[in-house]
């Protein structure tokens, strides 16, 4: 889910643009964040665990200096644990020069590949899958970096949409499946923008161009832009739907489409496969936001704020005691009374993955006095383990794979569920079932995980 952005100008300070850039990707990852810049004669680069503007402050910009490129990354973590070691970009070298690699997604083959290096004499600092990357492209048999790049490509598997940076160039990839998005924007200063959403450009005051096709290696230079397809795209495809559901921002457009239009048309979509009567239609804040408001407008029952999200609440550091841990979703969600004693209430949320947080939801509306609580889901019922960059829960852990409707209707303490069938979420998106990757509601995987990896996370007798 990390959030990835480069920009080559000679018209802006570079570190300054990536910093406000990462900013706008801020949803994308809040375990740490870094920069790295490219002058003709170095890479400068930090990075430490935290959000953007806990690492980031205007003594640390100025000690990246003035270049003509930088690259930056947001971490959410799947493979590798919390620490700086896997923060990112990840340096390494090519034939002697540096090279900075930032990525979202996730490999399948990471263990293989680790075995690989580890044989060929490479020692790991930390233990995430980008440093597998980075390794590669070390000991990469190439004449140039491009060449290298592509020679990896033939060896991961998986999900990635990776930058690469070095003194000359700026190079954006992304796996041939399109799994995780990557967008490429112009600068009227004849300079270029890449990012994991097209959201972010405008913080620069860059124009979106196009998406980065998957399978598409994409090089900025002095000359400008150069690309190349490593591998023919097939007709099946594999973008995420999760990013359509509630990864991206509302305001970002994939695929020519609004996103927050997408969302409000799977609310629509939920009311006409699972209607009610109610008094209020209300959201768990801000994912379940778009759909809402669809539900209501297709309902005619009307959308309201029914509970208020404590912004300045995301992922800390910072255990916190027994007794306040137990506090839960009061510390991030506080109730409008007015808008729900006495009324029958739908409530509408993205998705349901262990259904903890849903159940703490449901007890803050009844013990706010609504009379009913009917909820609603704008995705299917999450049925599977992701392995391409989510870090989904294992098999035992996800309620739709170990109970039926009815038993999650009780578990939840609600009046009535009801789910967005898939059919109701691919007339949402707008695309054919195999130009996305659906597998953690049927399970059909586009690219093939080993049975190995899957029994990490899909074995019912397995807890991690």
């Amino acid at each position: 889910m990390c959030g990835i952005f480069g920009i080559w100008t000679t018209k802006l300070n570079v570190a300054e643009a990536v910093y406000f850039g990462l900013f706008a990707l801020q949803h994308r990852g809040q375990e740490s964040a870094g920069i790295a810049v490219a002058t003709s004669e170095k890479l400068t680069m930090f990075k430490d665990l935290g959000l953007v503007s806990q690492v980031f402050d205007k003594d640390k910009l100025l000690s990246l200096g003035t270049g003509h490129a930088a690259i930056g990354h947001t971490r959410y973590s799947t493979t590798g644990s919390v620490v700086v070691d896997n923060a990112q970009p990840m340096m390494t070298t090519f034939k002697g020069e540096p090279v900075a690699v930032v990525h979202n997604g996730n490999l399948i083959n990471t263990e293989d590949l680790r075995e690989e290096c580890i044989a060929r004499g490479h020692t790991f600092k930390g233990t995430s899958d980008t440093e597998v990357i980075s390794a590669l492209i070390e000991n990469a048999d190439a004449s140039d970096i491009e060449q290298a790049i592509l020679s990896i490509m033939g060896k991961i598997r998986g999900a990635y949409s990776l930058t690469f940076l070095t003194k000359d160039k700026l190079i954006a990839v992304r796996d041939p499946m399109g799994i995780r998005p990557l967008v490429v924007g112009t600068l009227e200063s004849n300079g270029y923008v890449v990012s994991s959403e097209d959201c972010a450009l405008m913080v620069v005051g860059a124009k979106f161009s196009r998406e980065i096709l998957p399978g598409e290696l994409l090089t900025i230079d002095a000359e400008g832009t150069h690309t190349r397809m490593f591998i023919q795209q097939s007709q099946r495809q594999g973008a995420c739907s999760f990013e359509y559901i509630y990864f991206a921002r509302p305001d970002s457009v994939f695929n020519g489409r609004s996103l927050y239009s997408i969302r409000e048309k799977m609310g629509r979509n939920l009311f006409r496969e699972h209607p009610v009567e109610a008094d209020v239609v209300i959201s768990v804040p801000d994912s379940g936001t778009p759909a809402a408001i669809g539900f209501g407008k297709e309902s005619g029952i009307g959308f309201a704020e029914g509970l208020i999200k404590n912004r300045y609440i995301g992922r800390t550091f910072i255990q916190p005691e027994q007794l306040l841990r137990e506090v839960g979703v009061k510390l991030k969600l506080n109730p409008i009374i007015d808008a729900i004693k006495g009324k029958r209430i739908v409530i509408v949320d993205d998705s349901i993955v262990r259904g903890t947080t849903s159940k703490k939801i449901v007890k803050l509306l009844r013990d706010s006095g609504a009379k009913e609580v009917h909820f609603r889901v704008s995705s299917p019922m999450v049925m599977n383990p992701c392995f391409y960059g989510i870090d989904t829960a294992t098999k035992k852990e996800l309620i739709a794979a170990n109970f039926d409707l009815e038993e999650i209707r009780r578990e939840l303490n609600v009046d009535t569920l009801g789910y967005l069938s898939l059919e109701g979420l691919l007339n949402a998106i707008h695309l054919p079932k195999q130009s996305l990757c659906l597998a953690c509601f049927d399970g059909d995987y586009p690219i093939p995980v080993s049975n190995a990896m899957k029994k990490s996370k899909y074995l019912f007798d397995h807890v991690v």
